[in-house]
């Protein structure tokens, strides 16, 4: 009886910190992923000389996202689609990328 309540003291301390270790990690990933895409936003306009309000479409920012032309673009870790368009929103070479799934938390500052 003794051990069934160890571990039972056990498991309901350790479930909450791995909760908020997988918040956490998804935070991080989805910031990390709005990095890239603001640093593949700014190379590409910086490479093709355009207009500060120009606006790069996925097919012009996936070269510069090193995922080659072909592969897969950066989507949010919340995302149950797993798809760039539900992920984020690009925006024009002045503004920050925005993650769609968690707008509030996931901010690239």
């Amino acid at each position: 009886m003794i051990v069934v309540a160890v571990i039972g003291l056990l498991a309901a301390i350790a479930i909450p910190n791995f909760v908020r270790a997988r918040t956490t990690s998804q935070t991080n990933a989805c910031i990390n992923n709005l990095r890239q895409i603001d640093a593949a936003k700014q190379e590409w306009g910086t490479d093709h000389k355009v207009p500060a309000t120009a606006r790069p479409g996925i097919a012009e920012l996936q070269p510069y996202l090193g995922r080659g032309i072909n592969g897969s673009l950066p989507t949010c870790p919340l995302d149950q689609s797993n798809r760039w368009d539900t992920s984020y929103i690009g925006g024009n070479l002045q503004t920050t990328p925005v993650c769609k799934q968690s707008p509030t938390n996931h901010i690239l500052m």
